[in-house]
């Protein structure tokens, strides 16, 4: 059984900081692309950023300069580092990642976290 644990949400003022992480345990036999959404209230889950097992990163224009993607691969963590914190980036922030798994044989699953919530405000 994998899981994805997310910690480092909470309560932050308008132009503060908070760090998120995202620890993947169980039979896991790599990890591929591992990636942040957020869903704030009303709204549609969004991709906030990505990094793949090499290290190429991808980020929605709205966190662009402000968030940093990165990971462990020794760990099997990803980190989600979030500066200059808006009211706008409150939502749950959920991890997501492609994890090789085997059963028969390997193959990439799909896992999510359950989320850790962000509120930015003052």
């Amino acid at each position: 059984q994998v899981q994805l644990v997310e910690s480092g949400g909470g309560l932050v003022q308008p132009g503060g900081s908070l760090r998120l992480s995202c620890a993947a345990s169980g039979s896991i036999f790599g990890i591929n692309d591992m990636a942040w959404y957020r869903q704030a209230p009303g709204k549609q889950r969004e991709l906030v950023a990505s990094i793949t097992s090499g290290g190429i990163t991808y980020y929605a224009d709205s966190v662009k300069g402000r968030f940093t993607i990165s990971r462990d691969n020794a760990k099997n963590t990803a980190y989600l580092q979030m500066n200059s914190l808006q009211p706008e980036d409150t939502a749950v922030y959920y991890c997501n990642g492609k994890i090789l798994v085997l059963r028969r044989s390997f193959y990439e699953r799909e896992y999510w976290g359950q989320g850790t919530q962000v509120t930015v405000s003052s």
